[in-house]
């Protein structure tokens, strides 16, 4: 699995990297607080809206701690998309 440190994400968003970021995290955790721009999948809906990604596009996945990112990483390569895992 493809890893990213948040640190390496934010020094890329300062550069104007523009980064597709996906957040795992349920919706009061992403209301007290998340990167601007992200999209929101709660990791219990994401195999319901895989339809809404797109192969061609490289995405980083987001939680708190990695754990949860981790597992949509992984979901996510199994059905062939190319994603990162922040930790």
């Amino acid at each position: 699995m493809k890893e990213i440190t948040a640190k390496e994400v934010q020094q890329r968003i300062e550069n104007g990297e523009k980064l597709n970021l996906i957040d795992v995290r349920e919706v009061d955790e992403v209301q007290a607080g998340h990167i601007p721009g992200i999209t929101h999948i709660p990791l219990g809906l994401l195999e319901f809206r895989t339809h809404e990604l797109d192969k061609n596009i490289s995405y980083i996945m987001v939680c708190r701690s990695g754990g949860r990112s981790g597992q949509a990483t992984q979901y996510l390569q199994s059905q062939g998309f190319d994603v990162t895992n922040m930790t």
